[in-house]
């Protein structure tokens, strides 16, 4: 059933958009922004995808864009699924699986986080080195399917190393302040309380969020090649903890847009 409903959903985007593309970008809550430095070629609402899912949350667009981004061919979410919009994690990963049959090894996915260091400020950007899943559902479980990848797949080397080093080296080279952590992934959709803050903290995370981890597992279970970077929208360090709503964390993304498009566009002009 799943090849199936893949197979059905790449030859609707093919009969639109018939260019292989060369990477895939999933962007988080109010980092809609990078499309305009793509020059755009085939956009698609989600609905009219076969099987897709429909995004729910406010700053997510629902459509997939394609078109060129630093000389590159790449497909972009511009809109992403989460488990607390009702979706199974099946279903929030079979974009990443549809790319994967369009041809695509590279995937590059942002997020906004909640910061948990306390060199961290709000607007920050920090790379994803590692992961701590605390969702209450994992998007490989049920039945393998061994032409996508393995039973147990390995997860020591989640994030791509030279993505992350080239990165770091983009940011430095642009002043860009820039972290690299651990990023862990809460089911929500409320923000943590100050006692899971801390307790997420304590286990090992210096940024927690909603999203990011079903797709990395599934693209890394298609031995697909992963990058993923956190703004830091709010802090969750004790003596900053202050309220925060969707309003902020999208002016907080806004802040840090420009410099997460331009390091995403320079990582993808030098690895695809």
């Amino acid at each position: 059933m799943l090849l199936n409903q893949i197979e059905e959903a790449v030859e609707f985007i093919r009969s639109k958009h018939y260019v292989k593309p060369d990477a895939g970008i999933i962007l988080g809550t109010g980092l809609g922004g990078l499309v305009n430095d793509i020059h755009i070629t085939t956009t698609i609402s989600y609905k009219d995808i076969p099987h897709f899912p429909v995004s729910t949350v406010e700053s997510h667009e629902g459509k997939l864009i394609m078109g060129k981004l630093g000389g590159k061919e790449v497909i972009v979410m511009q809109g992403r699924f989460h488990y607390y919009e009702g979706y199974t994690m099946q279903q929030i990963t079979f974009p990443v699986r549809v790319m994967h049959g369009l041809g695509i090894d590279k995937i590059f996915i942002s997020n906004a986080a909640g910061g948990l260091n306390p060199n961290q400020k709000v607007s920050d950007l920090m790379i994803l080195n590692d992961h701590i899943n605390l969702l209450p559902e994992h998007p490989l479980r049920g039945k393998n399917e061994a032409s996508l990848g393995p039973r147990f797949p390995d997860m020591s080397k989640a994030y791509d190393a030279e993505f992350i080093q080239l990165a770091k080296n983009i940011a430095s080279k642009n002043s860009i302040r820039i972290h690299e952590g651990v990023y862990a992934a809460v089911q929500g959709p409320t923000l943590e309380t100050k006692a899971e803050y801390k307790y997420i903290s304590i286990i090992g995370a210096d940024a927690v969020g909603m999203s990011t981890i079903p797709e990395c597992i599934v693209a890394r279970h298609m031995d697909m090649r992963v990058f993923a970077i956190s703004v830091i929208t709010d802090l969750g360090v004790e003596g900053s903890i202050k309220e925060t709503s969707l309003e902020d964390v999208i002016q907080a993304a806004s802040i840090a847009e420009p410099n997460l498009t331009l390091i995403i566009k320079e990582l993808i002009a030098l690895t695809c």
